[in-house]
């Protein structure tokens, strides 16, 4: 027994003319918020609110950027201006001194010369150290 296989699922039905109902009720409704508003401001004073209002209406319709509506592209704007950001860091740049700027030479030159009884250098990261450590070990298990 066969069956038929829907397909083309995603494309949305034309039902009035050459616009889908969501393409039909955007522009409708734009249409019907610009009469109320020429109704209520006159035509001076809503021209900037009825193209407003006629603007984004038809974007909502027409245009589709990357192959998808508009409203994808308003929904995720939305939702990027009404979630907390979170600021992990920001460099700032510090003077320092001449003096202290010596200093912070002579003292990493002391930090790296800093010998351990084995003569291996220690390093101030102690995950680095545990690294180095851990390498030596699987060393000493190969050569036995």
């Amino acid at each position: 027994m066969q069956f038929k296989v829907p397909q083309f699922l995603e494309i949305e039905d034309k039902i009035f003319g050459p616009f889908t109902f969501k393409e039909f009720a955007y522009l409708t409704g734009g249409a019907g918020i610009c009469y109320i508003l020429f109704k209520l401001l006159g035509i001076y004073l809503g021209a900037i609110p009825i193209l407003a209002v006629a603007g984004f209406s038809l974007l909502l319709t027409f245009y589709h950027p990357n192959g998808k509506p508009f409203i994808n592209m308003v929904e995720a704007g939305i939702k990027y201006a009404m979630q907390d950001k979170l600021y992990i860091w920001k460099r700032h740049e510090i003077k320092v001194k001449a003096q202290q700027q010596k200093e912070m030479r002579i003292g990493s030159q002391l930090k790296t010369e800093t010998m351990n009884e084995k003569g291996v250098r220690l390093s101030g990261s102690k995950l680095r150290d545990l690294a180095w450590s851990l390498d030596i070990l699987d060393v000493k298990k190969e050569n036995n």
